[in-house]
This record gives structure tokens, C-alpha cells and sequence, in this order.
């Protein structure tokens, strides 16, 4: 097999650059939607290319060859596929697959046991009061999903920048974005590399809620006004304690301090600027990257069927 087989390889390198800039430029429902695809696509070309490779090095094997009616010695022969290569793809693909089946497996837990406790929280509605002191507010899927706040937020905010915090949470259960931040972070897990653009996806999800939050009020220097309030007071406060794991909130999901605020002060940058509109470029860079992944899929699985053609002729 050629150079294709190990395109896939370093593709997501070259997409975990792109990934911030994607996240800024483009709209975030578009961009949320981009960079999920993205990393998905990306490590099944990768786990895909691992896989060639290590049935590659097993088709040199005599043993292998034997049971599979195949010529060794024209695998070996014609095969630029060193041993130790398929060796270590191997190793990278059993790993890869572990940790993939690892995160799924956790994942459905996870969401299992938010269905649950949705189903649990007090009262019949959608909105849950907490009396706790601390800032808090987050939304929990389920069948429905629930919001929580608690009195300490309530506090915080005023009337109206508690009419763009609900509406904030109701965009994430609207939207089902535990469902792209899962699916990233699956993706991360099959694929290291990838990690960016689940960090990225976490990111534009909160900006698709804010952006949500501002087309309701109509006015978005409310919600950035809003979205610091609410930093500073779950700051203040002592908040994020008993965040669930697989809740979304305001705040996002690492902003414990304003010194770990982290993609607050973007959201709130953003909300002060023009919104983002469609651009042309980060769109072909990424279309780009996708279409030369499954290009290279494609051409290294072309390479590797016409390899063992000619192995059973011999």
C-alpha cells in the first residue's frame, strides 16, 4: 500500500489547528455541526487506515496465508508495508477500540443515569428550583429533559437575564447538544488527535445556546451581560460542585473560577461583536480535509483489495 493508507494518519493533526478558528468564524450551529461530522469522519479514517496496515502485516504471515488460500511470499514481495509497522498499528488500533468502546460504554451510563435523575427531580415541570445558595443553573437530558436553578442564580439575575438563562438551557435540550459533545468525545477517544475538536465542540455548543438565548430576548448585549453575571456569581459562590456529568449549562462545563473561566470571556466577546456569519474559507478547509480523508480511505482500501487479488492468483 502507498503514501493514502497514511494520509488519515496525520489529517487530524492538521484538523485540530483548524479547529479554533472554525469554532470563531463560523456560526456555531454550523460550526457545532462541521466539527462533530468532522472528528467522527476523521477517526474512522484513521481506525480504518490502523486496520489496513495491521491486515496487512497479518496477510504476511505463512500461517495466516495458508488458511486464508493466499500467497505469503507475494504479500511480502509486494507489500511496502514494513512488519514492525503493522505491529504497532495493530497495537494503535486495539487500543483505539478499547478506549472507544471504553467512552461509549461510559456515555450510555452517563445519559442512562440523567434520564434518571430527570425523571427524579422534584415536581412536574420543566424548570426545577434548588434551594441552595450557590449559583448554579444546568440542563439535564431526559425524556424530557429538565433545567435546574438554583436560588442562588435566581438571586443573581434580574426578571429579564433570568428569561435568557431559561432560554439558554432550553437551547441545549431543544438542540440535544449532549448528543454532539458525546459524539466528539468519543471521536477523542478513538483518536487522540482529536481531542481539539471535542474541547471545540464543548465550546461552540454554549455558543449555540447563547446565540439561542439572544435571537429569543433580541438583544445580545443582555446575554453577555447575563453570561458574566452568572460567572461571577457562581465565582462568588462556590458553585459547580455537584455539576453532573453529562448536563450543560450556562457556564459552560469548566468554569469553576474566573481563573478557569475559560470559553466564558470568548462567549462574551462574541456576544459584544457582529454574528458570525458564513464564511467561505474555514467551510473549504474543512470540506478539504474531509474529502482528502475519504479519499485516501478509499485509494489505501483500492490498494489493499487489488494486493490480495493478486496474492490468490499466485
Amino acid at each position: 500500500m502507498r503514501l493514502a493508507v497514511y494520509l488519515p494518519l496525520l489529517l487530524p493533526a492538521l484538523a485540530a489547528l483548524a479547529a479554533r478558528p472554525l469554532a470563531d468564524r463560523l456560526h456555531p450551529r454550523l460550526a457545532t455541526w462541521l466539527l462533530t461530522v468532522s472528528a467522527v469522519a476523521l477517526a474512522a479514517a484513521s481506525s480504518a487506515a490502523l486496520a489496513l496496515l495491521a491486515l496487512a502485516g497479518l496477510a504476511r504471515l505463512p500461517l495466516v496465508a495458508a488458511l486464508g488460500h493466499w500467497s505469503a511470499r507475494v504479500m511480502q514481495r509486494d507489500d511496502p508495508t514494513a512488519l514492525w509497522t503493522a505491529l504497532i498499528a495493530g497495537a494503535l488500533l486495539t487500543a483505539a477500540a478499547a478506549a472507544a468502546v471504553r467512552m461509549f460504554w461510559r456515555r450510555i451510563r452517563i445519559l442512562l443515569a440523567a434520564a434518571a435523575e430527570a425523571a427524579c427531580l422534584p415536581g412536574t415541570g420543566e424548570v426545577v428550583i434548588m434551594d441552595d445558595p450557590a449559583a448554579e443553573a444546568y440542563a439535564v437530558p431526559g425524556l424530557p429533559g429538565r433545567i435546574v436553578v438554583s436560588t442562588g442564580m435566581l438571586h443573581a439575575l434580574d426578571p429579564a437575564e433570568r428569561d435568557i438563562l431559561l432560554a439558554h438551557e432550553r437551547a441545549h435540550l431543544a438542540g440535544r447538544h449532549y448528543l454532539f459533545t458525546a459524539a466528539a468525545q468519543l471521536a477523542a477517544a478513538a483518536n487522540p488527535l482529536l481531542r481539539p475538536l471535542a474541547s471545540a465542540v464543548a465550546y461552540t455548543v454554549e455558543r449555540w445556546a447563547d446565540e439561542d438565548a439572544a435571537a429569543a430576548c433580541g438583544d445580545r448585549r443582555r446575554v453577555a451581560r447575563t453570561v458574566g453575571k452568572a460567572a461571577l456569581a457562581s465565582s462568588r459562590t462556590g458553585a459547580r460542585s455537584r455539576f453532573p456529568a453529562t448536563a450543560l449549562g450556562i457556564l459552560g462545563r469548566h468554569s469553576a473560577s474566573l481563573r478557569t473561566a475559560g470559553p466564558v470571556p470568548r462567549r462574551v466577546a462574541a456576544l459584544l461583536t457582529t454574528p458570525p456569519g458564513r464564511r467561505t474559507l474555514p467551510l473549504a478547509v474543512a470540506a478539504a480535509i474531509l474529502l482528502a480523508a475519504a479519499l485516501c480511505s478509499i485509494e489505501a482500501a483500492h490498494d489493499f483489495e487489488a494486493l490480495f487479488e493478486l496474492a490468490r492468483l499466485r
